[in-house]
């Protein structure tokens, strides 16, 4: 038996033990996690800063604020969560109730990328531990400093047998795949995303795939010009642009758009300086072969702004590209860097045309005063979740749900939308004995058939 095996079978032991279908036992670990994170917050910060050179206010608002909001929501809510949920049965089977039970899966596989890696690890862990699972967490080799502080963190809070990290060895999400788990749940990019959902059929496994794609940001005449700027600045470069949801283009009203490329330059080098290479708390890409990948996407395009990089440094400028060509490379996939296209548009109508030519995107930006051109996009273009007048803040709330559509992924998490992904809605009804509807069973008489109609309108 290998190692990952080994791995799985202690889990389901731990599993059957019934320990984790308690939900005081699963509130307490979640405090555990919490008191965790807290602890380990300047090594947490110093791991991101290596991996990636997040700065502390990025590294907070981005992974650990966010850990501890979504950790909040799940200890104030679990035990409602995880209550048996009573729901009316229909009339013909009077006397009845109907039930249903939130039953956890097993031992739930969780394979994250390196991009946010405290928050992509993390998150998904607090919900399959809220829903009373195991779990094994599969991190990125990529970012080597963060994966070691999850383990660490992992290791001191958590039972092993209950929940255990593997660090980014290569070959170990392709020998994971292989086993039998009970739950996958896996971010990354889209070619990925459908190896994982192969190896997931051959066990008949459920999945949660949160992937990317190329995500909008259309720019209206209506708009206000300097809070877009301001507010796309921030949600695109945010990580160097390497974040599933940033916006990946910009489709602009032509009526606007030199006055708005100005202004994305004045706030470009408001939040980044003028020489952004040299600015310490501008994020890295992540490695020399990525690195080289965005400067492809570059060569043959209009660069309107920016276009350095430091390769020692691995960093490249916030890069804006004037008008590329719809097939161009920097068009047809995910850029998941520093780099972004501005295309001018005539109608609203032309503007979701271009988006609608291409796979459903994870998320959709609309800047406009007007709420008939954002009802209009709201409207006629399909996208995993999206923010008026803001970038990248609708994953925020642990109220609602996130996740993909299409090509950008399929199931969500964040709040009850995390129990209830990693939950099987079993539902129980009972029949009371002292009272039979004869009129269900045969020889069917004349009128059998007019009764159970009635009951059944």
């Amino acid at each position: 038996m290998g190692k990952y095996a080994e791995i799985l079978q202690r889990q389901r032991a731990f599993f059957d033990s019934g320990k984790t279908r308690d939900p005081f036992f699963r509130k307490k670990q979640l405090q555990l996690l919490k008191r965790a994170i807290k602890l380990n917050e300047q090594a947490i910060n110093k791991a991101l800063r290596l991996d990636l050179n997040k700065a502390p206010l990025e590294a907070y608002t981005t992974e650990v604020g966010f850990l501890l909001q979504e950790l909040g929501y799940m200890i104030n809510n679990v035990l409602r969560l995880a209550a048996p949920k009573r729901v009316l049965a229909p009339l013909i089977h009077f006397p009845s109730t109907t039930v249903i039970y939130k039953e956890p899966y097993g031992s739930v596989l969780i394979i994250s990328p390196w991009n946010y890696p405290l928050q992509l690890s993390f998150a998904p862990l607090i919900g399959a531990i809220a829903a009373g699972n195991c779990a094994v967490i599969k991190t990125s080799q990529y970012a080597p400093n963060c994966s070691k502080i999850i383990a660490k963190i992992v290791k001191e809070t958590f039972d092993p047998d209950y929940v255990t990290v593997i660090e980014g060895e290569a070959g170990a999400s392709e020998a994971l795949l292989e086993e039998k788990f009970d739950y996958i749940f896996f971010t990354g990019s889209v070619e990925v995303g459908k190896s994982v959902m192969t190896a997931a059929a051959k066990n008949l496994t459920p999945v949660t795939l949160e992937l990317g794609g190329k995500s909008p940001c259309i720019v209206t005449d209506t708009a206000s010009l300097k809070l877009a700027a301001k507010r796309i600045v921030w949600g695109k470069f945010l990580n160097a642009g390497q974040t599933c949801i940033a916006p990946d283009y910009i489709l602009v009203s032509e009526k606007v758009k030199d006055a708005f490329v100005n202004e994305l330059k004045k706030f470009i080098a408001k939040q980044f300086t003028a020489d952004p290479l040299t600015f310490s708390d501008y994020p890295k890409i992540i490695n020399e072969k990525h690195f080289n990948r965005l400067l492809k996407l570059i060569e043959g395009e209009s660069v309107i702004h920016g276009g350095g990089f430091n390769k020692d440094k691995l960093s490249i400028e916030p890069t804006l590209l004037d008008e590329p060509a719809e097939d161009s490379p920097v068009m047809s996939g995910e850029i998941f860097g520093p780099i972004l296209p501005i295309i001018s548009y005539t109608t609203l109508e032309s503007a979701a045309a271009y988006i609608k030519k291409r796979p459903k995107p994870l998320a959709l930006y609309c800047f406009s005063e007007s709420r008939a051109e954002q009802k209009y996009f709201i409207d006629n273009v399909s996208f995993g979740g999206g923010t008026i007048n803001d970038t990248v803040i609708h994953i925020s709330t642990s109220n609602a749900g996130f996740g993909g559509v299409g090509d950008s992924g399929m199931g969500q998490y964040h709040g009850k939308a995390s129990f209830d992904t990693f939950s099987h809605s079993k539902t129980i009804m009972q029949k009371g004995n002292w009272l039979d509807f004869p009129y269900r069973y045969h020889p069917c008489k004349k009128h059998n058939l007019d009764v159970v109609k009635f009951f059944m309108h």
